[in-house]
């Protein structure tokens, strides 16, 4: 069962063009946006949308993947955990943020899709 533990996959489509930085030790990181859609009915019987988006962050050889081939709405199969990090803002204030760190990403859609 340790297998399943801080386990995440989600099917959606990218927001933004990733950011891509080169560390100075030489890794690569790329960071993009996606967004899942949850699909219902509401009390009334009427179909609704509801759009989730999450930050990915991705390492290394997945980075450089995403670099080559993910690029604004292109939909994606990405599997990872999340992570949880701190930073302090120009403001002085301690923020939070999660993310889904990507060990695996699926390039979904057809060929021509940019």
């Amino acid at each position: 069962m340790s297998t399943i533990r801080n386990q995440v996959q989600l099917i959606g489509n990218v927001g933004l063009e990733p950011t891509i930085t080169n560390l100075e030790s030489g890794k690569k990181v790329a960071r993009f946006s996606l967004a899942t859609n949850e699909h219902y009915k509401n009390a009334d019987g009427e179909k609704q949308t509801e759009t989730h988006w999450h930050s990915i962050v991705a390492w290394g050889k997945t980075a450089e993947i995403v670099q080559s081939y993910v690029h604004k709405g292109k939909e994606l199969a990405v599997k990872g955990k999340l992570k949880t990090r701190g930073f302090t803002g120009n403001d002085g204030v301690q923020r939070y943020v999660t993310e889904v760190e990507a060990s695996e990403i699926l390039l979904l859609g057809s060929k021509s899709d940019n």
